[in-house]
């Protein structure tokens, strides 16, 4: 699964594990399940199923007025790869729900700016061999305390 949407995809797993839906009772339920704290988009879950669907994890019925989505063997297969601790749903809720506070937001923005810094240093210790080995220095030094 993409790195993007894997988190999505998992959780739309889980719900077709519980039974064969369609596109908006996906949605639906996604946001409940975090108590409104995710709003799904057609712009995130529609992408999400087609690649379940690439991957047959998941299939597709066309037979009736809806497409209706269900589990593959493959698609229960990969949910019992996955060695969940705890219970998946209160997992999806407080992920949503610090995706969304102020805490997040700020880290977020931080992230972008570190990020704009370090490509600015980049460009600006190209060509100097002493620079790009201070700024390699710098970010191991970075990870490491990360790692903490």
């Amino acid at each position: 699964m993409k790195k993007r949407r894997g988190f999505v995809q998992f959780a739309i797993l889980n719900l077709l594990k519980e039974g064969p839906m369609h596109g908006y009772q996906i949605m639906k339920e996604l946001e409940e399940r975090s108590s409104g704290a995710y709003s799904a988009s057609a712009g995130t879950v529609y992408p999400a199923l087609q690649e379940l669907l690439d991957q047959s994890l998941i299939e597709l019925d066309t037979g009736s007025d809806k497409k209706v989505y269900s589990l593959t063997d493959s698609g229960n297969e990969r949910l019992a790869e996955k060695d969940l601790v705890g219970d998946f749903w209160n997992e999806w809720k407080e992920r949503m729900m610090w995706r969304n506070s102020e805490e997040s937001v700020q880290l977020r923005e931080a992230v972008v700016r570190w990020e704009k810094e370090l490509h600015k240093a980049m460009k600006h210790a190209r060509g100097n061999p002493e620079s790009v080995r201070e700024l390699i220095a710098f970010v191991d030094e970075m990870t490491d305390r990360l790692k903490k």
